[in-house]
């Protein structure tokens, strides 16, 4: 049995399903959106419905990964948020990225705090990172808001500093 995904007053997560590919794609094929995503490159159509696959899997492989976030009452992605272990890593990590026209709103804080409080009830998660570019000021600041602490700076092959953030479930 699968644990209901959070909701919040504005917000549900849902899982990610191919019916998603246009809306995703709007996110991830927008050069803005994805300026402080993976490589900061914006994916094709063809990458996009290959890392839904992939998201997909996740589910079962472990009942949790990217989902997508949608308007409370609506069915269309904004974006996505969720729990990966990108490289196999031991610790889950969060990542979110939301359509230009959701910024602004405090809409990855509430996706990203339920997201956090989902892992910990439903899956026993206790520890979470997640990174950041330096100079993503928007996604430090919704990373201290929804209680995660930097832990250190890491130079990148670029030259560029990446923040990693974590957060512990008191004991």
């Amino acid at each position: 049995m699968t644990s209901p995904l959070p909701e919040t007053l504005r917000l549900g997560l849902r899982r990610i399903d191919d019916t998603d590919l246009d809306a995703l794609h709007a996110v991830y094929g927008d050069a803005e959106a994805m300026r402080w995503v993976g490589d900061g490159r914006p994916l094709d159509r063809a990458q996009c419905a290959r890392w839904i696959a992939l998201t997909r899997a996740n589910y079962a492989r472990r009942g949790y990964g990217m989902f997508a976030v949608v308007a409370r009452g609506q069915d269309r992605p904004l974006g996505f948020c969720g729990l990966v272990h990108p490289g196999g890593q031991p610790l889950p990590e969060l990542k979110y990225a939301l359509h230009r026209s959701a910024w602004g709103r405090g809409l990855a804080t509430e996706a990203a705090a339920a997201l956090l409080g989902y892992g910990a009830t439903a899956h026993g998660l206790r520890h979470v990172v997640a990174t950041v570019a330096a100079a993503n000021t928007a996604s430090r600041r919704v990373l201290e808001k929804i209680g995660m602490r930097r832990t250190t700076t890491r130079r990148e092959a670029d030259g560029s500093d990446t923040l990693v953030f974590a957060w512990r479930l008191p004991a």
